[in-house]
């Protein structure tokens, strides 16, 4: 499948949106930016996921008891193999792969446990502290560790997900799943969705448990707890490396910082992977853009669709779930575009779904006086493949006659749609938005509903 940023949902042609379900819907071609942070299990009412967080640290844990039994070599090869989980598919990989941590960062890890007395005796109750402790162990390590121990709970709640939404599972061979009663990795055949391109299983993870940063972090200790509590108006403040060393030297330090964060706890939330902007910024955004002369004077076009880029993509959610912003050039013209995945989540999108083949609704912004025939075969040319023969057009001012003549022959011609959607209806969605007592993507539809009445019948 073709279409921009695919998702495991679209190329199955499931329509389902992000809002709906309890997990983070993976991407095939890219990970997805948010980490698993144990710190949310931690906290988690349920006594599943505090029963996950445990398995968690008492398998970080047992690189501790290797370490006093002598068998770091042992304890080095269980943190190497645990350190990369690709079938969650988080961070900011382009490749959907990647790299183990090396023996001699591990050796620092493992090493934790002899020259700390406080977690050579009773260990860690948050790993995520080995952060403050050593360098280069950072938030997409926390998240596949932490995903690699509970690898076996996982495999079991991606299936029981795909069952219910009727995603596709095919027999794979695991090669990196945890046995907390053995204490080691093993390999096990088991069915699971699988990238269509690589072939490579995909687990699925409850939104619930995922961050942009961990609870515990660096910077957090750093800024708001070193700086405030132990740092002295005149000293020179240490670099990363320095202020490592320090923790390592001063555990205590690391522990109070931690006991502060348990005790805020209920500060800690999961990042939803989009955030509709609030009301106010969108009648702000609605404003600027009703203010803005057409054409580029004084930038006017960037501003035109960085604000309308911002307002669509937060007023059309949750039935459409954003994909990406795009620029093409044709003809010398730099053309924005919006990408929205098309969730047939109402009954129009269906219609279009099944009428046009419109698997992902493109929105071409155009801060002109006047939309002319040109605008519309820019477009026109762009719908194929992905998009089907479907598209909007955001712009200014009402199109004139012609135009409107010239989109209804286009669909007699060639059985394609284009709607033209202005500040007048830009407005109306806002201010829809704002009464919360209808869906702005009705505003889409009612101009849907006028074209087709329009076209011959």
């Amino acid at each position: 499948m073709s279409i921009i940023r695919p998702r495991l949902t679209d190329f199955h042609n499931i329509p389902i949106t992000q809002e709906e379900v309890d997990f983070a819907i993976p991407f095939l071609d890219e990970d997805i930016p948010l980490y698993v942070d144990p710190f949310l299990l931690w906290k988690s009412p349920s006594m599943q996921d505090n029963s996950l967080h445990l398995s968690i640290t008492n398998s970080f844990n047992h690189l501790g008891y290797l370490v006093n039994k002598g068998n770091e070599k042992d304890a080095i090869d269980l943190i190497i193999r645990a350190s990369e989980c690709n079938e969650v598919g988080f961070g900011n990989s382009k490749t959907k792969t990647g790299k183990r941590i090396g023996a001699k960062l591990a050796s620092k890890i493992t090493n934790l446990f002899n020259s700390i007395p406080q977690i050579s005796k009773s260990g860690f109750i948050h790993f995520e502290e080995t952060q403050l402790l050593v360098d280069n162990f950072s938030k997409d390590r926390v998240s596949d560790i932490a995903c690699n121990y509970i690898q076996s709970f996982l495999v079991d709640y991606t299936i029981e997900q795909c069952e219910k939404y009727k995603i596709p599972i095919e027999k794979v061979q695991l090669t990196n799943l945890y046995d907390s009663k053995a204490n080691k990795f093993i390999e096990e055949e088991t069915y699971l969705p699988v990238n269509p391109i690589t072939k490579s299983p995909i687990l699925l993870v409850p939104k619930r448990w995922l961050r942009f940063i961990p609870w515990i972090n660096t910077d957090d200790y750093f800024k708001n707890y070193y700086i405030k509590n132990l740092y002295v108006d005149g000293q020179e403040l240490p670099d990363k490396v320095k202020l490592l060393a320090f923790n390592r030297s001063n555990y205590d330090v690391v522990k109070t910082y931690t006991e502060i964060k348990e005790k805020q706890f209920e500060n800690c939330k999961n990042d939803p992977l989009f955030n509709q902007i609030p009301v106010t910024s969108a009648k702000r955004k609605m404003s600027t853009i009703a203010k803005l002369p057409t054409g580029k004077t004084n930038n006017a076009d960037i501003k035109f669709e960085d604000n309308a880029c911002q307002l669509l993509a937060s007023l059309v959610y949750p039935h459409l779930d954003f994909a990406k912003e795009q620029s093409r050039t044709e003809s010398g013209v730099q053309i924005r575009d919006l990408i929205f995945y098309n969730n047939c989540t109402v009954d129009f999108l269906k219609e279009i779904y099944d009428t046009y083949d419109c698997k992902q609704i493109v929105m071409e912004l155009k801060n002109v006086k006047e939309v002319k025939q040109e605008h519309i075969l820019q477009l026109n040319r762009y719908l194929k493949e992905q998009f089907g023969r479907f598209g909007i057009i955001i712009t200014r001012n009402p199109p004139p006659k012609k135009v409107v003549r010239n989109v209804i022959d286009l669909w007699s011609a060639h059985r394609k749609c284009i709607l033209i959607l202005d500040d007048s209806d830009l407005k109306m969605m806002t201010q829809v938005f704002n009464s919360k007592q209808r869906y702005p993507i009705e505003v889409i539809k009612k101009k849907y509903i006028e074209f087709t009445r329009a076209c011959p019948s």
